[in-house]
């Protein structure tokens, strides 16, 4: 049947890669007028339909919306994800349409392999989730014309549409708590420049600690994960120093957990001797045996925006949301004392 012709059988036909075949489709640089030619007319003899004329799922007027995500944030314990997947697909579902998730392997992100989805016409939309790299989210913007919303990220080197959770203010919150709880000597854990939230939550950071004259050892600026992988990782050489500060602001929850596992392992107490906040209030059950006091990411409010911005985009071509940036909280728990 006609609505079976996908990108790779045009592709496989003239022996060029399916970008080639999308660009050509599309209208995109960097494909001969002869090539794309050639493109257009095998797409009309084989049926080939473009997918801004893949009609609605059924008869009772769902769209399939696809859902992207990179295998590293999908780990046992960045479950975080996982919430927020949930999030998008009960939104999605109220709206009586229809999510297909696909997970980007590292290979594949790493050599931009066009996700299926996309490739195979399947869905009218895309959601991604997490941040990926910026070369895979540039060939996907080059290649595909679907409608596109970025969640929890957004990306500053091109115009898009993205839903966040206030990083900044958030960490701001968290370090000004710290500070009215009597802490002055203060870190941050968290690889800086490895994802925009965590660039964000150390901005927030050094606001608060500017703003009260509070020094910034550079020894208390801990790295918490590997750039490639997302692996979470603390050194303890580096968070164990000579002189410890009284407290650690943690660029999520999950780090926060190993942070206190270290502490404790070096034979200091949480919160008697090193008082500890995380982000995102979620956390893998059993990773940590106190209440880490957190900024909560309001999930519900971000995955309603993120699905409603989505089918809007999907019935407009020309609406555009901008960057979204979602409400949160303070919740305090068992980590912190005043000192």
């Amino acid at each position: 049947m006609a609505k079976s012709v996908k990108l790779a059988d045009l592709a496989a036909v003239l022996k060029v890669s399916t970008v080639t075949v999308s660009k050509a489709l599309s209208n995109q640089k960097g494909v001969s007028d002869e090539l794309r030619e050639r493109i257009k007319k095998l797409a009309v003899e084989m049926g080939y339909r473009h997918p801004s004329t893949i009609k609605k799922a059924d008869v009772s007027g769902g769209y399939n919306i696809g859902i992207i995500i990179a295998d590293k944030f999908l780990e046992k314990f960045n479950s975080f994800y996982w919430q927020m997947y949930q999030g998008v697909t009960t939104k999605v579902a109220m709206k009586n349409c229809f999510s297909m998730l696909e997970v980007i392997s590292e290979s594949d992100e790493e050599n931009n392999i066009l996700p299926k989805l996309i490739q195979e016409q399947k869905v009218n939309g895309i959601i991604v989730i997490g941040k990926m790299k910026d070369e895979y989210l540039k060939m996907i913007k080059e290649v595909s014309t679907l409608p596109t919303v970025y969640m929890d990220f957004y990306d500053d080197k091109q115009s898009c549409d993205a839903v966040i959770s206030n990083s900044y203010l958030g960490s701001y919150v968290l370090t000004n708590y710290l500070i009215d709880m009597g802490h002055k000597k203060i870190g941050f854990v968290g690889t800086v420049l490895a994802t925009d939230s965590i660039t964000d939550r150390y901005f927030g950071f050094t606001k608060a600690m500017m703003e009260h004259g509070l020094t910034i050892k550079p020894e208390w600026l801990v790295e918490d994960r590997d750039t490639k992988t997302g692996k979470v990782e603390i050194d303890s050489k580096k968070l164990i120093v000579e002189e410890m500060p009284t407290a650690y602001v943690c660029n999520c929850d999950l780090t926060a957990s190993y942070v206190i596992k270290c502490l404790e392992a070096n034979g200091l107490s949480v919160p008697k001797d090193v008082s500890v906040v995380g982000f995102d209030n979620y956390l893998y059950p059993g990773l940590c045996d106190i209440g880490i006091t957190t900024y909560e990411v309001d999930i519900h409010e971000m995955a309603r925006f993120t699905v409603s911005t989505i089918i809007k985009k999907i019935e407009n071509k020309n609406y555009k949301s901008g960057i979204f940036i979602g409400r949160g909280h303070l919740v305090c728990k068992e980590s912190v004392i005043h000192v």
